[in-house]
């Protein structure tokens, strides 16, 4: 019988997570039962998110069990298909385990149109961290022209189109990232307007009013931590405030409590809102017809930082908490032919 191999959660990390974690395993190849779909993984995503779904304790994403295979966002080919909307040789992106083959409800598949651009792009740029950005800058942050725009990790998957999305309505922009290449990426090819780089800055809260001298309009937070703290000075009356990730305190033993921050919320009157983009899944393909039609003309760019070879998933993974991915990161699993 044909064998694959699969990543699983063998203990749950206390504080940042390294390869004790994860134990890698050869397992016979599945057989897709009625209505199924046999993928050949393509390409693995690794995404902040993750790092909740390794603890034991209740949150938006439901924690994997130790010794179960962990799930991913995938883009595969499928090698065998048992659903009707699907046969041998589509490309299909979904929630499958960390495999080199995997078994899914085709109900569960989307297809990858491969004319729309690479198709490992449906996990970055048009796939869930486009799609994030696109409804949590537009429909609940909503700038406007001479808005400021702040957005924290604006060098990562999400951040760097959620930064753009700002721009093109019109919206100043400023951004945070880890590294000298990544504000020059910001500044330079993506358009925003002012970078800080937040781990050279002595003083982050007098950085931040520097580059905000009118104060902050929009705020898209990945971060949480002290980048949130020295935008919460600044906000303007009717501010918006987008709460798409807390990075910054993923790997906390436990939550570090600060200065009391929600006074601010009555002076500037500011809406603060958090967001997961299942919330649109009925809106997916609005998302991905725009954001196609902004790479087609030249307006949104991307990048992707591709680790290759599935046994170094865990380290791809590993890699986002030291910063070490600009734009989307994601394991290249196997060779795409089509």
């Amino acid at each position: 019988m044909a064998e694959t191999r699969q990543w699983r959660l063998t203990s749950r990390p206390t504080g940042e997570p390294s390869h004790e974690n994860f134990d890698l395993v050869t397992v016979d190849r599945p057989d897709p039962g009625p209505g199924e779909v046999l993928v050949r993984t393509l390409y693995q995503s690794v995404d902040p998110y993750m790092r909740g779904r390794m603890r034991d304790a209740e949150s938006y994403a439901e924690p994997w069990d130790v010794g179960d295979p962990m799930e991913a966002g995938v883009v595969g080919e499928v090698v065998e298909s048992n659903h009707d909307g699907f046969e041998a040789g589509d490309v299909v992106t979904g929630n499958l385990l960390w495999a080199e083959h995997a078994v899914a409800d085709g109900d569960d598949l989307r297809r990858v149109d491969p004319d729309r651009g690479p198709v490992s792009t449906a996990l970055g740029v048009l796939g869930m961290p486009g799609v994030t950005a696109y409804f949590g800058m537009l429909d609940v942050a909503e700038p406007q022209p001479g808005d400021t725009v702040v957005v924290s990790a604006a060098a990562g998957a999400v951040g760097s189109v959620a930064g753009q999305l700002a721009g093109l309505s019109g919206a100043r922009v400023v951004g945070t990232a880890g590294s000298d290449e990544k504000t020059s990426w910001l500044t330079d090819d993506l358009g925003f307007d002012a970078a800080i780089n937040y781990k050279t800055t002595d003083d982050l809260s007098g950085a931040m009013a520097e580059a905000c001298p009118d104060g902050i309009d929009v705020y898209f937070d990945n971060v949480g931590g002290p980048i949130t703290d020295a935008v919460w000075p600044l906000l303007n009356v009717r501010s918006r405030v987008a709460v798409c990730g807390q990075i910054a305190l993923y790997n906390a033993t436990e939550v570090p409590t600060g200065p009391r921050k929600l006074g601010k919320l009555i002076e500037s009157r500011a809406r603060v809102e958090g967001l997961l983009v299942r919330d649109y899944e009925d809106r997916w393909g609005e998302a991905l017809d725009r954001l196609s039609t902004f790479i087609r003309e030249d307006d949104l760019h991307y990048r992707e930082h591709v680790v290759e070879g599935f046994e170094n998933a865990p380290n791809a993974f590993m890699g986002l908490f030291e910063g070490e991915n600009v734009g989307k990161q994601l394991v290249q699993v196997a060779e795409y032919d089509g």
